[in-house]
């Protein structure tokens, strides 16, 4: 593909503004991404011409219903589900997991186990450890290396027992941008007999998801993180969802994706998830499959062209933060490796702090993060949670080399005073 980064910026109203003269450079991108104009668009149509509630005869409730049919539709096609009806939406990831970990563990007994990484976001950690408060059950860890930055699947399957109820793992780190190995975990999970909950918040961005192949039980991710609006959605597999409770009032449905909706949908937020998944499947338009490609096909495409893009800028940064003086990098860091990783890029420095850092590149219109970005386990695992975490870069496909070098000479200036 022809990576033409300045049509791809142009669709972004947000990447024109500026601080004190100068572009604003967006790297908090691991906390949410910014908008392109399509997104915008297609949500504001939502509520001019189809705002209504679903069920009624009259002609902008009917309107409304088929965006939300083919708001449902592209999502499917985007995680690849084998089947239709098996994916809803909500608030958020942390929402989403929070109702279905009260769901899923209803029918667990004292003395199950459930299996959680030192890895993860607290979005796929704490609605287990209250399930396991609530239900009695045993929780066991999965540690990652301190060295390598990845899991092992031996270490995973020392862990599971014939006890072993359910594994949650994320399938990008938020921290460390390790990807990890879902189908690998799946297969351990299905060996035992338990079911695996993956957090694709971070993967989403940066790769194709196919959960057919993947193999897991439940998957999640927030539109938000992926060029879209502040809503998220949950892929489960059939014939697991049916098998569950859902927490619903007396009028709806027991139908599947409709049984787990509370109250009403909110029409807007899916129509700029659908436009969000078609702005993806679009990047590689005129390089890639043509426009009348199915959706899945373009999809591929664009996150093939996306993923080469962002690994340009990827090793860029690192090799520039290996050359600051005290600076650790926290992941995966040589390019042969990089298939195992997203563009998330964490560190630390010697003796400067990562609010310090953050604050003072802040001030100089670079955005980015600083803390644990709710990722306690993988801090407190690194002796780093105290010392209030790292600072945290995140590219995607819409930065420039140049915004990497103007961040790495002002982190430069900071960290050696």
């Amino acid at each position: 593909m022809t990576y033409d980064i300045e049509r791809i910026r142009a669709n972004f109203p947000a990447l024109q503004r500026e601080l004190n003269g100068r572009p604003i450079i967006f790297f908090d991108n691991p906390a949410g991404t910014q908008v392109p104009r399509s997104v915008i668009e297609r949500m504001n149509e939502a509520m001019v011409s189809r705002n209504a509630n679903l069920g009624a005869s009259f002609a902008t409730s009917l309107a409304a219903q088929q965006l939300v049919d083919d708001a449902h539709r592209a999502a499917e096609l985007f995680v690849n589900a084998p089947h239709s009806g098996e994916v809803f939406f909500g608030q958020s990831m942390t929402t989403l997991t929070f109702a279905m970990a009260r769901t899923i563990s209803a029918d667990f007994a004292p003395g199950d186990e459930i299996i959680l990484t030192r890895m993860d976001h607290d979005a796929n950690v704490a609605p287990w450890l209250m399930a396991a408060e609530d239900r009695g059950l045993v929780v066991r860890w999965l540690d990652f290396s301190e060295d390598s930055f990845e899991f092992g699947l031996d270490d995973l399957s020392r862990l599971v027992t014939d006890r072993t109820r359910l594994i949650a793992l994320n399938y990008a780190s938020n921290v460390t941008g390790t990807i990890n190995d879902v189908a690998g975990a799946a297969r351990i999970a299905r060996d035992c007999g338990a079911q695996l909950y993956v957090d694709a918040v971070q993967y989403a961005p940066h790769g194709l998801i196919d959960v057919a192949a993947l193999g897991c039980d439940y998957l999640v991710c927030s539109a938000y993180k992926f060029f879209g609006p502040h809503y998220a959605m949950l892929w489960g597999r059939r014939e697991r969802l049916a098998a569950l409770r859902a927490y619903k009032v007396r009028a709806v449905p027991d139908e599947l994706p409709g049984r787990f909706t509370t109250g009403t949908t909110n029409r807007e937020q899916l129509a700029g998830v659908h436009a969000a998944i078609d702005y993806l499947a679009e990047l590689a338009d005129g390089d890639g499959p043509p426009p009348a490609a199915d959706l899945r096909s373009r999809l591929a495409a664009g996150y093939q062209a996306t993923k080469a893009y962002e690994d340009g800028l990827t090793r860029r940064l690192i090799d520039g933060l290996l050359t600051i003086r005290g600076v650790r990098v926290l992941g995966i860091t040589d390019p042969a490796d990089f298939s195992r990783r997203v563009s998330t890029v964490s560190f630390v420095a010697q003796g400067i702090s990562a609010r310090e850092i953050a604050s003072a590149l802040s001030s100089n219109g670079i955005q980015l993060w600083d803390g644990h970005n709710y990722a306690l386990e993988v801090y407190r695992k690194l002796g780093l949670l105290e010392a209030g975490g790292g600072v945290r870069i995140g590219p995607v496909h819409y930065n420039t080399v140049e915004e990497v070098d103007r961040t790495l000479e002002r982190l430069e200036q900071v960290i050696r005073g």
